[in-house]
Order: C-alpha cells, then sequence, then structure tokens
C-alpha cells in the first residue's frame, strides 16, 4: 500500500499519476492496465479538483491511497475528499450514440471510468467523500 496526501489541485496531478506509476512498476503491471489506471485517476482526481471545493480553485485536501491485492491481483485507487458531496456513480451514463453536440456537456469522463474498470464504489462518511477504482492486473 502506498499513500500520497496532497491539494486537490489540478497541478498536483502529474505528481500524483508519477507517484502511482512508480508503484505500478514495482509491480511490473502490464501496460494495458497500467493505461487504463492513468486515464482513471486523472478523470477522477480532475473532477475532485474542479468541483469537491468548488469553482474557485481553492483546493482542498485529497488523500490517495493506491493498494495491490496479490491475490486477487486487484489495483485499487481510494480517493477521499473533504468537499462537498458528489456521487459521480448517481448520474445517467450519456447516450453515447448521440453527436457531441445533441449529448452535452459532462458525464462522459466518469462514463468511460465505468467501462474501463472492473470495480468502482462510492461511499460518504464522516463528512468525506470516498471514491475506489479497481483494475484487475492481467
Amino acid at each position: 500500500m502506498k499513500e500520497l496526501i496532497t491539494e486537490a489541485k489540478i497541478d498536483k496531478l502529474e505528481e500524483i499519476r508519477h507517484f502511482m506509476d512508480r508503484y505500478q512498476e514495482e509491480l511490473d503491471c502490464p501496460m494495458k492496465p497500467q493505461a487504463q489506471l492513468d486515464i482513471a485517476l486523472e478523470e477522477v482526481f480532475v473532477n475532485i479538483a474542479h468541483y469537491a471545493y468548488g469553482e474557485d480553485d481553492i483546493g482542498g485536501p485529497c488523500r490517495i491511497v493506491f493498494d495491490y491485492d496479490e491475490e486477487t491481483k486487484v489495483f485499487s485507487v481510494e480517493f477521499t475528499d473533504s468537499g462537498m458531496p458528489f456521487n459521480p456513480l448517481a448520474a445517467d451514463d450519456p447516450d453515447t450514440s448521440l453527436s457531441a453536440e445533441e449529448r452535452g456537456i459532462g458525464g462522459l469522463g466518469i462514463f468511460m471510468v465505468k467501462k474501463s474498470m472492473d470495480e468502482l464504489e462510492y461511499r460518504r462518511e464522516d463528512e468525506k467523500n470516498i471514491f475506489v477504482i479497481r483494475k484487475v492486473l492481467k
């Protein structure tokens, strides 16, 4: 398990990505799930940075825990923030049969995360949002 506590600000994204990539390299993570995890990490963290603490770029704490279960081969990333309550899994999936103009703004990033991860979980505990993504490393 590895843990990183940082501000929920966009300029922290590269630091977080490098932190996770180093851990994945230690685990000899295959390239395809590593790329999928990178995209999911970016989407979830950017959403936290943009919306959890309001739109004034004030940031706030974000705890990110990276873990790997050797027995099940599951890599997980748990994001915890103290921002406004928000369950990204509660939103309807966008209608991908529509053109981008017809579809409107929002929802596509979390939809991509849903499609690329093996499991997603959201819960609200002690005034904190906790969002977990899990990917089986094959």
